[in-house]
């Protein structure tokens, strides 16, 4: 805007330059103002493209940092490349609950709504690209996060393109990564996560249709426990973070992408987990996921269909459980009614059934709304409202609702744009009747009231 702003000045300044008889001879004063109100109109519309162009680019937001080295075309930023996401706030408690949630609920850790309704911390990465004499593009990344007490490190590896000549866009890394951990934003669940450490190809490109395959292990890790210690009687065995070690749940990945049926775009993913020998023999097992995803973009928007299916695990071939089938399907989007006026939206569904214990088998049914009114490139109010309820086979269910009005401040328009500045009011009621029946308990109503202001970005 500032731009636009400079334009008439800018043609007063050009005017001041040249001749003024020569200028009167050549344009008159409407001329004039038809040629700034013509070069007003230009630098609008190219405004305009490049924010429709950002909003298409993005409207399928992955808020995971990507690698220094993207293609093999790329030309090598100088220095060290600093990405990442974070967000930090105050969130003030009035209620029952300070994070609205069902018990229950295994799909997502925001399941009935992400907005006003989320903590605090982030991810930082460093990146580094290299090319090498003969075209080869390495990178080296490193990441630390922040989503507790402890700082962890969650990415240390490199990759390199270009090295195939038959194949220039495939990527070979090895080392510790996030992996695998498609995620979707509104209920913030990765419907698959197999974060870890192992090595694997990428964008293999087998005629026009790009292939990756891995094989990752689980890192090693513990949980903070006091122990009884004379000398300390509250020593703590460990501080809680990751090893460097495996943890013996190994996992075999693949990805099938790039692929079009008519206007739909398809994605197909296969994986299968299995133990080593550092796992005790009657815990050890194999597991195996399959998913499916097909989304839809066009100028108004996106919508995707995603589908998945899993024995003797959930979301991780990692962790597995005996005799458990899950299955995931969810059907989500966002849709541009104007520029000003958008909305996105979720519908879950999440069966867990297990034919050895059927205890906890439930089917859990969620819908999230969030429409949104931008009202300049800066200013945005947005209102969500979630609905959830944790259906079990046997003790009954538990449901709750929640509403959150945020008003925003943003770097540009759009709900992918950020950083982001958010004041927002959420509440909520939830009645976890069947946790309160298996417990004992009369305490199953809990109500929320909770107001907050936080900094949201990815870069």
């Amino acid at each position: 805007m500032n731009n636009i702003k400079k334009l008439p000045l800018t043609m007063a300044v050009i005017a001041a330059l040249c001749p003024i008889s020569a200028l009167a001879q050549e344009f008159t004063q409407e001329q004039i103002d038809a040629i700034v109100a013509k070069a007003v109109d230009k630098a609008l519309a190219e405004r305009q493209a490049k924010i429709d162009e950002a909003v298409n680019k993005k409207a399928d937001v992955i808020t995971e940092p990507q690698t220094a080295a993207q293609s093999p075309d790329m030309a090598i930023p100088f220095g060290v490349k600093f990405s990442g996401y974070a967000r930090y706030g105050a969130h003030f408690q009035t209620g029952d609950q300070k994070y609205v949630a069902v018990d229950g609920s295994y799909n997502g850790a925001s399941a009935i709504g992400r907005l006003g309704n989320e903590g605090n911390g982030g991810e930082f990465q460093l990146s580094k690209a290299f090319k090498s004499d003969n075209g080869a593009i390495w990178d080296v990344n490193v990441m630390i996060d922040h989503w507790g007490d402890e700082v962890n490190l969650k990415k240390a590896y490199a990759g390199v393109t270009n090295l195939f000549a038959s194949n220039p866009g495939a990527y070979l890394w090895a080392g510790r990564d996030f992996h695998q951990r498609p995620q979707q934003g509104i209920n913030d669940y990765f419907w698959m996560n197999h974060d870890g450490q192992g090595a694997g190809i990428k964008n293999f490109d087998i005629g026009g249709v790009q292939f990756d395959l891995a094989t990752v292990a689980a890192v090693e890790s513990c949980s903070p426990e006091v122990m009884d210690d004379e000398a300390n009687p509250s020593r703590i065995t460990c501080t809680g973070g990751s090893g460097t070690g495996d943890k013996g749940n190994y996992a075999v990945t693949s990805k099938v992408h790039g692929m079009k049926i008519g206007p739909l775009d398809l994605e197909l993913y296969g994986n299968y987990g299995f133990d080593s020998k550092a796992v005790d023999d009657d815990q050890r097992m194999n597991a195996w996921q399959g998913g499916v995803v097909l989304s839809h973009t066009n100028d108004s928007g996106v919508n995707k269909i995603i589908a998945r299916y899993s024995d003797n695990s959930d979301n991780s071939v990692y962790n597995k459980t005996e005799d458990l089938t899950t299955v995931y399907a969810s059907f989500e989007g966002l849709h541009r009614f104007t520029q000003q006026a958008q909305i996105e939206y979720l519908l879950a569904f999440h069966d867990y059934d297990n034919s050895k214990n059927g205890n906890d088998n439930r089917r859990n049914y969620g819908a999230i709304v969030r429409p949104m009114y931008f009202w300049n490139d800066v200013h945005s109010t947005w209102l969500e409202a979630g609905y959830q309820r944790v259906d079990y086979d046997k003790g009954g269910d538990n449901n709750g609702w929640k509403v959150t009005l945020s008003q925003n401040v943003s770097i540009a328009m759009g709900p992918e744009f950020r950083p982001m500045l958010r004041f927002y009011v959420t509440g909520g009621e939830v009645d976890n009747e069947r946790t309160a029946r298996v417990n004992g308990t009369d305490d199953q109503q809990l109500d929320s009231f909770n107001i907050g202001a936080m900094w949201e970005a990815w870069f």
